[in-house]
């Protein structure tokens, strides 16, 4: 039950909005090496690698089915195969433009735009790929309810392991923790120019990322990207 396998939303390496996310949190998920975060007018450095320690650790990432352990005769190679022929039968796609928000108190790059293609996308994700999933425990349904969730939400935390799917879904690619005023305002500011070239022009959606963490102290890495159809 110590591993877990994520399907994600990555950019393709070598990209500019992968090499942007990389730089940002201070490491590269495919190659699972530390890089130099960049200098910041007002942001000691060290502040810098506190605020971004969360999403560094899951990897530079939207999320489409989240982090999940394998149910009992299960296995990472049989989630493989099953994600290879879900990209298949997918088509690419485009989402408007990105912008840089203020999510719940975390700073993260969203569609400036809803996209019914999206939603059926994660949909499929989280809804196809559950008869991979091991139930949670109860500690961990103890800890998600703490945050403190809506009926519904708990009702889905329930059914599908995670409240935040479904029609509660929102593709965010997360940036940092969650951050007080006024830093929260100074982190926006410093980082909206970097986020500036993303913010132009769409977001291609082609391709399923696996993402995959050994043991819960392991950091997630990029175990394979499955293109979709086209």
């Amino acid at each position: 039950m110590s591993r877990r396998i994520a399907l994600y939303f990555a950019p393709a390496s070598g990209s500019a909005l992968a090499e942007f996310g990389a730089r940002w949190l201070g490491r590269d998920a495919l190659e699972d090496r530390a890089l130099a975060q960049p200098r910041l007018v007002g942001i000691a450095p060290e502040r810098l690698t506190a605020i971004t320690a969360s999403p560094r650790h899951y990897g530079f990432h939207a999320t489409l089915k989240p982090p999940f352990a394998l149910s009992a005769g299960q296995s990472a190679q049989a989630v493989h195969r099953a994600a290879a022929a879900f990209a298949r039968r997918q088509p690419a796609f485009a989402l408007p433009a990105l912008r840089l928000v203020s999510l719940g108190g975390f700073l993260a790059l969203v569609p400036a735009a809803p996209s019914r293609q999206l939603r059926l996308l994660a949909d499929a994700c989280v809804v196809e790929f559950d008869g991979f999933r091991a139930r949670p425990g109860a500690a961990e349904l103890t800890r998600r309810r703490a945050s403190g969730l809506s009926q519904r939400q708990d009702a889905l935390l329930a059914r599908w392991g995670y409240p935040f799917v479904l029609e509660e879904y929102r593709f965010h690619l997360t940036l940092t923790e969650r951050l007080a005023e006024p830093e929260r305002t100074q982190v926006l500011h410093a980082l909206a120019p970097l986020c500036e070239p993303f913010c132009q022009s769409p977001l291609g959606i082609d391709a399923l990322t696996l993402f995959e963490q050994t043991e819960r102290a392991r950091d997630f890495v990029i175990s394979a990207r499955y293109p979709f159809a086209g």
